[in-house]
């Protein structure tokens, strides 16, 4: 896997499953002044109006599906996976943390370790386990190294009075001190700004995209547009959504761009593609990957009595 976000395809692929998406009313006029009024038929009940563009999966997890204008082609949809961090815990998963660890489809990474939700973490190297970039647990470091990147999602805060997940920028926060007190970093490509600027110049190659944000409220977003966009263009668009997007990070690009979801009664796979996603041959297709970022609940704690 190359260091920069022109994704190449990795040397292993399984082929898995892959892919999923939402409607409204009117009435009658009043007869003119003297006339008969036709006889009236029953009204049929109103649909109930979508709340939105999110639909809710479970309590503190919300689903959305929004057009892009700037999508090179395919279904224009770019997803993003709401989920508020007071009812879902992250985790982060490495083959390298495992003896003999391989790497896994994002579904099988959720499966194996009971998550409601995964997405890719970071771009990994050639190795198929080690990330580009800082990556570790309180118990695992998958890289120690600290690159130039500007991003560092931070969680498993070591002390109480900190936000439960943040995505650090290392341009205008103290990294120094703020590493110290999270348990989890994984560091990867600043999409934007302190300031809320999309910060990637306009680019040639248009390809699908992963990346994890957090909006102003401290919600986690887990984003996946399978529709090529070029990075620049897909933040222009993040930026415009309806999503009150804080700042985000790059997490993959191309066939290893994935999402997976189970929730609500509803099991959703959402696979890349590294040019063309019409094309029936990757329309399926689940790369297996060496890291991830997944969701668990947690569990409701016991009421005092």
């Amino acid at each position: 896997m190359q260091r920069h976000p022109i994704p190449i395809a990795a040397a292993i692929a399984f082929a898995v499953l892959g892919c999923g998406a939402s409607e409204q009313a009117a009435g009658p006029a009043a007869p003119a002044a003297g006339t008969t009024a036709p006889p009236q038929t029953p009204k049929q009940a109103a649909k109930p109006a979508a709340a939105g563009p999110w639909e809710r999966l479970e309590p503190g997890l919300e689903l959305g599906a929004f057009k892009s204008r700037l999508a090179a082609a395919g279904d224009r949809l770019v997803r993003v996976l709401r989920i508020d961090p007071s009812r879902y815990r992250l985790r982060l998963l490495n083959s390298s943390s495992e003896s003999g660890g391989r790497p896994h489809t994002v579904k099988d990474w959720a499966e194996r370790n009971h998550l409601t939700a995964a997405i890719n973490a970071s771009m990994y190297q050639a190795d198929m386990r080690s990330s580009v970039s800082l990556m570790l647990t309180r118990g695992h470091v998958n890289n120690p190294r600290l690159s130039k990147d500007k991003a560092v999602l931070a969680f498993d805060p070591l002390q109480d009075g900190l936000p439960v997940a943040q995505i650090i920028d290392r341009e205008c926060q103290d990294f120094t001190t703020l590493r110290a007190q999270y348990g989890t970093l994984v560091q990867s490509i600043r999409m934007v700004s302190c300031d809320g600027r999309n910060v990637w110049e306009p680019q040639q190659g248009a390809w699908s995209t992963a990346a994890i944000g957090i909006d102003k409220s401290g919600r986690i977003l887990f984003i996946h547009a399978r529709a090529p966009h070029t990075t620049h263009d897909l933040i222009e668009v993040l930026l415009e959504l309806p999503i009150d997007l804080k700042n985000a990070m790059y997490v993959e690009g191309g066939s290893e761009a994935q999402l997976f979801v189970k929730a609500g009664g509803r099991t959703l796979e959402f696979s890349g593609s590294l040019e063309d996603p019409e094309d029936p041959s990757t329309a399926r297709l689940m790369w297996p990957i060496p890291n991830a970022v997944g969701i668990e609940p947690i569990a409701a704690q016991p009421a005092r009595r």
